[in-house]
């Protein structure tokens, strides 16, 4: 029996699948419960086209939630996690974190199934941190002692505080808003001393 790959997509059904993607996370951001039929016409595509493109909701969710951590993956590469100096990895990795987690929200929160592609992503992404803590480490940036699995929570922790709070930081740019987090990560909230 031969394994076929499935065929590309055409110019014309990318960009639908596209639309469809973009509109799904606006739409599900405010309903989570809305059709597929409410998805299509934010798309601005027919009904019988999302159906076309997705066999059900699990399989629209499912690829929306592999898409977002694509994205995500994308922006911490666009980072040079393993290249750049760690201070500057850090805060491009954390700006553009910032950017894609504001954007798809709602398909990043959707739980991936333990084998499936989105949650091996979200593995690489967990490893791409401690890659960068660890050069940050090894940089004099943190402590040789450090617990990086620790860091990298508060890490987590304090990208999600960010995005909570988003409407109190809106005349912040994500630079800002990520020179924020690096610094009390790397720094804390003492008193500096000269």
């Amino acid at each position: 029996m031969s394994t076929s790959t499935p065929r590309p997509l055409r110019a014309d059904a990318e960009r639908s699948v596209h639309a469809i993607l973009e509109a799904a996370e606006r739409t599900l951001s405010v309903d989570p419960g809305a059709p597929m039929e409410k998805i299509a016409m934010a798309a601005g595509v027919a009904r019988t086209t999302i159906h076309r493109r997705f066999v059900n909701r699990q399989a629209l969710l499912d690829t929306l939630a592999l898409s977002a951590a694509e994205r995500l993956i994308q922006a911490i590469d666009d980072g040079h996690p393993d290249t750049a100096p760690p201070l500057v990895a850090l805060h491009r990795i954390t700006a553009n974190v910032l950017d894609v987690k504001s954007a798809w929200a709602f398909a990043l929160s959707i739980p991936s199934e333990a084998e499936s592609t989105a949650a091996q992503l979200h593995a690489d992404i967990a490893q791409h941190c401690l890659t960068v803590l660890e050069r940050a480490r090894d940089a004099g940036l943190i402590a040789d002692g450090a617990d990086l699995l620790w860091i990298r929570r508060v890490y987590y922790a304090l990208l999600a505080a960010t995005l909570q709070e988003s409407a109190d930081d809106a005349g912040l740019d994500v630079d800002t808003l990520a020179a924020r987090i690096v610094d009390t990560l790397l720094q804390g909230a003492g008193r500096r001393t000269a």
